[in-house]
């Protein structure tokens, strides 16, 4: 065999490898083409049969399928997701003792969330999440714009309490998602993984979108109330308390800093959603129903998230947390996330007072007693019998003021006149002095006396605890008590009328007028006078009819106990002849002046020079 055969030889080698490369590749081609006709071919039969199965004419090419226009669907690349697109959700339940949650397999997201151990105001099944009120779906780029919502994932693995549903791609990768739930929890854990998708996702992706919007129904016996105490909460990894927006009002709101959670918070109860690591940013917005919505909903509530997203892996997995359960203080605590804060405690004062002080009391006397208008009781005399040294001396300082109150009025009469307002109160000073009067005396204990106040205002409407428990003619003491249902809905007062918010205004009203006798008869007073007496219990009672039963009741409570204590202390403890004798020895001992005394001193002595060189000029 000489040269030339064997070159030929080798060109007909290489000739025919060629050929058959070329044949492979056509063939691979053909094949993948083949698969998408074959693919699309399947789509067409599962519409027609979906069509068929409706009673509509094919005849229509824009025909609905599935509530969805056939010939508007969008077109994907991936066969995979055009039949994933277009295919039939399944449902699936997850359940503990505590929660009963479903899902479905369209974007492998919440369908719907029952609270087992608790009932709605009309004793139904409580959902914080009814059926098809929740959408949640993760958008990013995988050779295409796609968002998990849209399509129908398959079930790999199902459990009482886990879940894993998968979103295939031609390419051999694939999308999950996994939902865990534990024993005795209402937190769900979710880990979204992006499995043999690096040659999917490019490598520049850095970020995701998740979105998720839920309609929230109302749950309890008032409209007002409800609205007023729910909001959306966001928080910011690290910070003492949550931020707030929406509180019974519809807003929205942009938020470019990371946010380690947010909720969607109703008045008891909430559904918050947590980040592994954190959310970039977010958008949020809340749009409440109106008080007469047929579908019985409260508020509509979204939010678009931007989470961080590291492209290049073959197993990328992005953990977050959903909880869906009440507000119930020790329950979020417990959880260690600051979530107990989205309860409004108030202040750092009144808020410090109610966790502290409030919140213990009444726990520990829920340990042994079960009505909860008892404990209320105890409650108040607790707090009473607390503050009572501040009380009697608030008493003294007011009988001292009522023993002198003849040379007060003298005091008055020999300055009428506002040009003389300094002369007024140098004197009153003087005569407080020798009696033994701090000027402070009556009002500070009270002042001090007011956080309570305030902390039991947060507390009640905020106590899950209080929540359908009755008490005499109240059904639920969260709520307002009615008497009377009026039918109509009159400003200012509602639709109803609160024989707890009446009382209390009535005790008021005897309280105030039992103590008005203590109050300066100066002209000035007058207008106060009438503002006590008459326009804080109407007030009162306009603002209360509408509030919490518990939170009228301990108002009432508190007035009917403060009646009684006056009486007695005046009776017994704080009599004329009491302080007459205190007041002698006070005038016999030295005094020394206060700093404050010391300060309206020369503030006198600069006016009445001021008022000299004016004369002059």
């Amino acid at each position: 065999m000489n040269k030339n055969n064997i070159i030929g030889f080798v060109l007909i080698g290489l000739i025919m490898f060629g050929f058959t490369w070329y044949q492979a590749k056509q063939y691979e081609k053909q094949a993948e083409i083949q698969a998408q006709l074959d693919s699309v071919a399947r789509v067409e039969r599962m519409a027609e049969m979906a069509m068929d199965s409706l009673g509509i004419e094919q005849k229509d090419a824009s025909a609905d399928f599935a509530g969805v226009k056939v010939m508007n669907l969008p077109a994907y690349k991936d066969s995979l997701l055009t039949e994933a697109r277009l295919a039939q959700e399944g449902f699936y339940m997850l359940s503990n003792d505590k929660i009963h949650l479903e899902f479905t397999t369209r974007g492998a997201q919440p369908y719907s969330v029952r609270l087992n151990d608790y009932r709605t105001y009309d004793s139904t099944d409580l959902y914080l999440i009814k059926p098809n009120n929740s959408r949640y779906g993760i958008s990013v780029f995988a050779g295409e714009n796609i968002n998990t919502k849209d399509f129908v994932f398959q079930v790999a693995e199902h459990t009482d309490t886990s879940i894993v549903m998968r979103l295939p791609f031609m390419q051999g990768g694939y999308i999950q998602q996994e939902y865990r739930l534990s024993k005795g929890s209402y937190m769900v854990e979710n880990v979204l993984s992006f499995v043999g998708m690096d040659n999917i996702i490019p490598r520049n992706v850095s970020m995701l979108d998740i979105d998720w919007s839920v309609i929230i129904p109302r749950l309890e016996k008032g409209y007002r109330n409800e609205k007023q105490y729910s909001k959306l909460d966001y928080y910011y990894d690290g910070d003492k308390k949550p931020e707030e927006i929406a509180r019974n009002k519809d807003q929205s709101k942009r938020v470019d800093s990371r946010i380690k959670w947010f909720a969607f918070q109703q008045q008891f109860f909430s559904a918050i959603m947590t980040s592994g690591s954190e959310f970039a940013s977010a958008d949020f917005d809340v749009r409440y129903f109106a008080e007469d919505d047929p579908s019985g909903n409260l508020m509509a509530g979204t939010a678009k998230l931007r989470a961080d997203f590291q492209a290049g892996s073959d197993n990328i997995v992005i953990p977050n947390t959903f909880y869906f359960g009440p507000n119930d203080y020790r329950t979020l605590k417990q959880y260690d996330l600051k979530y107990e804060k989205i309860i409004p405690l108030g202040g750092w004062l009144v808020g410090w007072i109610s966790r502290f002080v409030i919140i213990p009391i009444f726990d520990f006397l829920g340990r042994f007693i079960s009505n909860y208008g008892l404990i209320i009781l105890i409650m108040t005399l607790i707090i009473k019998i607390v503050i009572m040294p501040l009380t009697i001396k608030s008493y003294k300082s007011s009988a001292k003021i009522q023993v002198i109150k003849p040379e007060l009025d003298k005091i008055n009469e020999k300055y009428p006149n506002e040009k003389d307002a300094m002369k007024k109160q140098q004197a009153t000073m003087e005569l407080y002095q020798r009696a033994g009067i701090s000027p402070m005396g009556g009002c500070l204990p009270m002042l001090l006396q007011f956080p309570i106040l305030f902390a039991m205002f947060r507390f009640f409407p905020a106590s899950i605890e209080l929540r359908q428990q009755k008490f005499l003619w109240a059904d639920d003491l969260s709520a307002y008590d009615s008497i009377w249902d009026f039918g109509v809905n009159i400003p200012l007062l509602g639709d109803h009328l609160s024989l707890f918010a009446l009382l209390m205004a009535v005790t008021m009203f005897f309280y105030t007028k039992m103590t008005s006798g203590q109050m300066s008869n100066d002209p000035n007073m007058a207008g106060m006078k009438f503002m006590s007496l008459y326009l804080m219990p109407v007030m009162m009672f306009f603002i209360c009819n509408n509030l919490s039963a518990a939170l009228s009741y301990y108002y009432l409570l508190s007035n009917i106990i403060t009646m009684i204590v006056t009486w007695y202390i005046r009776k017994y403890v704080v009599t004329e002849d009491k302080v007459r004798a205190d007041m002698m020895l006070a005038s016999k001992t030295p005094k020394k002046k206060s700093k404050w005394q010391q300060r309206l001193e020369e503030a006198q002595r600069m006016q009445e020079q001021m008022q000299k060189q004016q004369k002059r000029r």
